[in-house]
This record gives structure tokens, sequence and C-alpha cells, in this order.
């Protein structure tokens, strides 16, 4: 089932609702790669769509932890990995991603996979291109086919 599509949200708000919408339509143990120039809303996304997984703790940005990790109100986490401190792969893999990764219960949301992009090779993958352009958002969602 394919789920890309493109979308223009206006603010942030439109983002997050965005974001909790398409949640419940993605399977378990999907990665999801968050690409994105610094502050085009890879953050809010990644907030809406745990939030549409059930959770209702704050989502904050693990940059400076480098993952944030959810529990899922039935099974599974959502782990959000944020690699911008990163130089590369070895790194991402020093800190145990690929633990992460093999959690076919969650969900995988990595902000700058690019940091770590061998490591991201798996069909249940969908890239995420987040674009700020001064006006609001365009978000292109591609599923790996």
């Amino acid at each position: 089932m394919s789920l890309d599509q493109e979308i223009f949200c206006a603010n942030e708000e439109e983002t997050l609702s965005f974001a909790e919408a398409f949640a419940p339509k993605v399977p378990r143990g999907t990665v999801l790669l968050l690409h994105g120039d610094l502050g085009a809303g890879k953050t809010s996304f990644a907030r809406g769509f745990i939030r549409g997984l059930g959770v209702t703790e704050p989502v904050t940005s693990p940059t400076f932890t480098i993952v944030q990790e959810y529990p899922l109100p039935d099974l599974g986490f959502a782990y959000h990995i944020d690699l911008y401190r990163l130089e590369n792969s070895d790194e991402a893999e020093g800190f145990g991603i690929l633990d992460f990764l093999m959690d076919h219960d969650s969900y995988n949301l990595i902000e700058w996979p690019e940091r770590g992009i061998e490591l991201f090779n798996t069909l249940n993958q969908i890239d995420i291109f987040i674009r700020y352009d001064g006006v609001g958002r365009k978000i292109k969602i591609k599923t790996k086919s």
C-alpha cells in the first residue's frame, strides 16, 4: 500500500494535525526518515505522528539525548532519533541504533538520516521530505517500493 503524497501545511499546527492523522495509516515496524533543513519542521512532524499513535506525554526533541523512547498504549514504542550530533553510520551503530531498527513492534522516526544513511535500507521505510519556504511547509512522503 502506497502512502505517497504531497501536502502543504501553512503553519506548525497544520503540520502536527497532518502527522497525527497520518500515523494510524503506517504499519508497525516502519522506519520514517525525516529529511529537511534545520528548522524545517522535522520535530513538529515527529511530535504529531507520535501523538497520533496515542502517546499523551510531552514529545521533546532528542537532539541532545539522541533518542527518546515513547511507550505506545498497547504494545511497542515510538523511537524518536536525532542523528544531527553524529558524524556517520559508525557512530550511530555505536549508540545502538540497530537495536531500535530491529524492533518490529515499534516505529522509528529518524531526523538527519543522511548521517547514517547506509543503515536505512528496509522495505518498511518511508522517506519524508519537509521543506519550509518562509510561508509554510511542503511535505512530500515517498514509500520505498
